[in-house]
């Protein structure tokens, strides 16, 4: 019968993190459907479970005296059968009744923000910041095609908006052709980083990420400037708008690109604040 309770919670939690909202930071919603299936086999392999519970209920006297069908999980020691069955309640117990925890600079504190996504692309497993970088899921052609296609699309507009649809798609098309829009202007979304901005009018604007899933996360955004100092804390959720430059970085030793704020103004965090690759 516990059997058959794990199994139902297992198929309550997949459904609850639907239902709440909550998959979307585990997960690029892309792969939604896996977890769909996940719920289907769940909830099947929970009836035949409590089946085999109920048959094997009715049957127990008759199987001990013929000594046929019997259930060697009786035969386990306790401990052992404990042990096991706390290994699949333990991710149950956190997944229901914990909180999901938000990504913020805290994050990007603990991991040592730096460029080194820009210096070393190659690395698959590297954390990658400020700029996103899909190169590493396609062939040169391929990427190289995709990056032609975006940049036609974003280099027609004189103002570029880069919501939740657009953010990292944007966002690797300016990395990837910064040249092409200096002077033009740019406006997003995101939560403020100081870092090592250098002056007192300079932070990061960053949301992060998801490529597939959480464990592929990175930081993305740009170092903005603004006109005049000012005083905004670490995670504040901010919207800017202003023209697309660039500087030599010193922290980065790199020419990254910056957007000169003329306006921005204080926002909520929204309600899914990460923002996911489309292809």
């Amino acid at each position: 019968m516990f059997r058959t309770f794990i199994l139902m919670s297992f198929t309550f939690f997949f459904f609850h993190l639907h239902a709440s909202g909550n998959l979307t930071k585990y997960i690029n919603m892309k792969y939604a459907y896996l977890s769909y299936i996940a719920i289907f086999l769940l909830a099947l392999l929970t009836a035949v479970q409590f089946y085999r519970y109920i048959k094997g209920t009715s049957a127990t006297d008759c199987e001990h005296e013929c000594g046929c069908g019997h259930d060697h999980e009786e035969n386990k020691p306790l401990f052992k059968k404990i042990v096991i069955y706390l290994v699949f309640l333990f991710p149950l117990c956190t997944g229901i009744f914990l909180p999901v925890a938000t990504l913020d600079s805290n994050i990007v504190k603990s991991k040592g923000f730096s460029f080194k996504g820009i210096e070393q692309p190659e690395h698959y497993a590297q954390t990658q910041y400020l700029r996103p970088d899909t190169s590493i899921y396609y062939g040169q052609e391929g990427y190289d095609e995709l990056m032609e296609k975006a940049l036609a699309k974003y280099k027609e507009k004189k103002q570029i908006s880069l919501d939740e649809h657009d953010y990292l798609k944007g966002m690797e098309t300016i990395y990837n052709y910064p040249g092409e829009f200096l002077g033009k202007t740019i406006e997003f979304n995101g939560f403020a980083f100081k870092g090592e901005a250098i002056h007192e009018r300079e932070l990061f604007v960053l949301r992060f990420g998801i490529i597939h899933c959480i464990a592929d996360s990175g930081v993305y955004g740009m170092l903005v400037e603004f006109p005049e100092d000012v005083n905004i804390k670490d995670d504040q959720w901010l919207h800017v708008k202003g023209t697309l430059s660039s500087e030599y970085y010193q922290p980065f030793q790199s020419v990254i690109p910056v957007l000169k704020v003329q306006e921005w103004s204080n926002m909520k965090e929204p309600k899914d604040p990460y923002v996911y690759r489309r292809y």
